[in-house]
């Protein structure tokens, strides 16, 4: 294992004792708000201190019967304790990759449902029917997911393809897997609008975001003004003798919401609030959507052929993704959603890139205090 990640998971399992330390103390035990956080943070930490230090008493372990290889000549004896140590080894393996996945920092929307958009890039009509070709091969992939799919936008073609379409998949895990179909998809093979059987290359861009959170909006009490007032409205004499309307402005967007509707000020008050709230909701549900169409652009591209991420060759029956290398004689059954190939090894290449950034960053900064900071 790689000396600055054993150093890393030093550092875990020296910052879970001092955490046991801490909870133990009587000036600290009274203290429950630091006891709880210092409880939650030993138990994120606890499954990779619970693997190092199995790792590290089957280390020791091996490196005692590798001894006894070293010294025994009893050939029986030595066979034995050969079997033992292919069995630590093998234990000593799985225990590391497990190490290496606990360590890799996690990407907090992995767990979210996605909206998938397909759109036809360069070629045409033929970039139309590849659309729509991915967009079955997404949807039966999710079927062998598991995972429920909603279309709710098109704009098909006269000849069954789409200039786009965009759904929901919505399932367990759905972003941590299909967030690798992000970018530019390139086919290449004879369209059905070719009369003269020559091959063309088309393309179409996949973004996968993922779903927005619903949006709670949170009002700061010393963001308001309030101002009640006589209302002039229905009511007559009651109404104005008592100011019961209310005006409320939102200082940090200048919003302004009045109500008078009510009798009561309270009433008129919680209305007005609830009216604030719905602006503030839209509003931000509106920057959300912005910062949504900004991604989305710069995971697509421009759909220029040169921009691929993947290829697809009906001649060659191949599938290759370009980012990995790999190449797949199964463009068949791929188109038929079985995508899981490329994704477990699009899946292993991300996590070496972040396994090397893990194993490369500065080792000089100080302990953190939070368990996310400790792995990252």
């Amino acid at each position: 294992m790689l000396e600055s990640l054993l150093d890393k998971l030093d550092k875990v399992e020296a910052r879970y004792d001092e955490l046991t330390r801490l909870m133990a103390d009587p000036a600290i035990a009274q203290d429950y708000a630091r006891v709880t956080e210092y409880a939650r943070e030993q138990a994120e930490l606890e499954e990779i201190v619970a693997a190092y230090r199995d790792y590290k008493s089957i280390s020791r372990e091996l490196q005692e019967v590798e001894a006894l290889l070293a010294e025994e000549s009893d050939p029986e004896l030595k066979a034995l304790a050969g079997e033992e140590a292919a069995r630590l080894e093998s234990q000593l393996s799985a225990l590391q990759d497990k190490l290496y996945n606990l360590l890799l920092p996690k990407d907090p929307r992995d767990r979210r449902d996605v909206i998938v958009e397909i759109r036809a890039g360069a070629g045409g009509e033929e970039a139309g029917l590849f659309a729509a070709d991915l967009y079955r091969m997404y949807t039966r992939y999710a079927e062998r997911q598991g995972w429920e799919t909603e279309l709710f936008s098109s704009h098909p073609t006269g000849i069954g393809g789409f200039k786009e379409v965009m759904f929901y998949v919505r399932g367990r895990g759905a972003f941590s897997r299909l967030k690798f179909e992000s970018g530019v998809h390139r086919v290449q093979r004879i369209p059905v609008t070719e009369s003269s059987g020559r091959i063309h290359t088309s393309t179409a861009t996949v973004a996968v975001l993922p779903e927005v959170d619903e949006i709670e909006v949170h009002i700061d009490p010393d963001d308001l003004e309030i101002e009640a007032y006589g209302s002039s409205g229905p009511g007559g004499q009651h109404m104005q003798k008592n100011a019961t309307a209310i005006r409320i402005v939102h200082k940090p967007t200048g919003m302004v919401v009045t109500c008078e509707s009510e009798r009561s000020q309270t009433q008129n008050r919680l209305r007005a609030l609830a009216v604030l709230r719905a602006r503030l909701y839209e509003r931000e549900r509106r920057k959300q959507e912005a910062e949504v169409a900004q991604a989305r652009r710069s995971q697509v591209g421009t759909g220029e052929r040169s921009e691929k991420v993947r290829t697809y060759n009906f001649p060659q029956n191949r599938v290759t993704d370009h980012r990995i290398g790999l190449t797949l004689y199964q463009l068949p059954e791929v188109l038929d959603g079985n995508l899981d190939p490329l994704i477990e090894a699009l899946i292993a290449w991300e996590q070496a890139n972040r396994l090397e950034a893990v194993a490369g960053e500065d080792e000089a900064r100080p302990l953190p205090l939070r368990a996310e900071e400790a792995v990252r």
